[in-house]
């Protein structure tokens, strides 16, 4: 089988409703992940992430270059039916149970009976909310919220799971699981593509990263080898972004705090 994802001098600039150019989100982007890797991309906001991976999985269409999911474009359902993915913000219908939410999207890739019902309950478990699970999805926090997302990106036994920003709202303990989730997929030959602004992210669970600032690669390499000089890097990337402090932002507002004549 061919390789999980491969992108070659990807671009994509987003134009106004007269097609002017607006924005250049993707600038010549080139990266491969392999089976049994994790693969991160790392960033500030704005970066150009979430544009990669909606381009990688046929969501947004790529103005040049070339994206293979094992060897199909993104848009091709040989594709999809391989790919799990995990958006950054959840959405799940707030009157379904954890238990529903699975049975439900479960029917929609053509799973039933039993192996279905099994695959329910293992996933539960999985994901750590198999004791909630005939609770009203939209009684939960964020972070519970995201755990039943994750379970759900995981229903069709995907070969490339994509995760924007996974550990996103939650705790210390849940992002431990999650990190250790992660591992666990690699180990057994599931490709793993997560975004994240966060170092500890992908210092903890990948094996090769990308950093993006402005839609460019301004490193790629193992994480190993990166390493030393990775978090000056990243701080260096964020800095050149055009912003100003809060205590600033504070400083020059005169109505802000102090006493009124």
């Amino acid at each position: 089988m061919s390789e999980p994802l491969v992108l070659n001098e990807v671009r994509k600039t987003f134009r106004d409703f007269w097609g002017r150019p607006t924005v250049e989100a993707v600038k010549g982007l080139s990266f491969t992940v392999g089976a049994g890797e994790v693969f991160g991309l790392l960033g500030p906001n704005g970066s150009g992430k979430s544009t990669t991976i909606r381009m990688l999985l046929g969501l947004l269409r790529r103005d040049a270059g070339a994206i293979r999911v094992f060897g199909e474009p993104p848009e091709a359902k040989r594709a999809h039916a391989l790919v799990g993915y995990l958006p950054e913000i959840t959405y799940l219908h707030p009157f379904l149970t954890p238990r529903e939410t699975l049975r439900y999207y479960g029917r929609l890739f053509g799973l039933g009976g039993q192996e279905l019902r099994d695959r329910v309950e293992d996933l539960l478990r999985l994901a750590g909310v198999d004791r909630v699970a005939d609770r009203r999805v939209g009684t939960f926090s964020k972070g519970m919220t995201r755990r039943v997302g994750l379970a759900q990106a995981l229903l069709n036994a995907p070969r490339l799971l994509v995760l924007d920003e996974p550990t996103s709202g939650l705790d210390p303990i849940g992002t431990r699981e999650v990190k250790d989730l992660i591992l666990g997929l690699k180990a057994r030959g599931i490709a793993v593509l997560m975004s994240s602004h966060l170092l500890p992210d992908v210092q903890d669970c990948c094996d090769r990263i990308l950093i993006l600032d402005h839609g460019e690669c301004r490193a790629q390499g193992r994480v190993r080898d990166l390493k030393e000089s990775l978090e000056a890097f990243f701080l260096e990337t964020v800095d050149r972004t055009e912003r100003v402090s809060p205590l600033e932002a504070a400083g020059g507002l005169p109505w802000l705090g102090g006493t009124r004549a």
